[in-house]
């Protein structure tokens, strides 16, 4: 039933389409895999898009998303969510598909932890990096 549910909202347009690929090509698009934040020795330091990290800014790291594109990060286990800028690559660990500022997993409430599996919703896309 999930299936054939889960089949119809994908093809009728009301459900986005869920990847858990590091490539997201549109603005609606959601990705869901393992995010971690940021270690407090990046603070200051250079990003990919000339901007030195803050860590008390609501920032991220994604391998493939414009840089500038604001995405809406969201745990899958507690349902809280932020929206972040991407402002640098990475990251560069097997099996995770996000890395964020020290800001945004504090409102996410996943400082603690360090990782959490979540949902990635793009909300506007720079057409080119920068």
């Amino acid at each position: 039933m999930k299936k054939a549910l889960l089949t119809a909202g994908l093809l009728t347009g009301i459900m986005p389409l869920v990847t858990n690929s590091a490539e997201i090509s549109e603005s609606g698009h959601v990705q869901q895999g393992i995010a971690s934040v940021y270690h407090d020795k990046f603070h200051g330091r250079r990003t990919a898009s000339g901007q030195p990290y803050n860590k008390n800014q609501l920032s991220a790291a994604h391998k493939t998303l414009p840089l500038g594109s604001r995405i809406q990060v969201t745990d899958t286990k507690t349902g809280r969510s932020v929206v972040v800028r991407i402002n640098d690559r990475g990251p560069f660990v097997r099996g995770r598909i996000l890395d964020l500022s020290k800001q945004a997993a504090r409102e996410l409430g996943i400082v603690e932890r360090g990782t959490a599996r979540v949902a990635v919703k793009v909300l506007t896309m720079r057409d080119k990096d920068g």
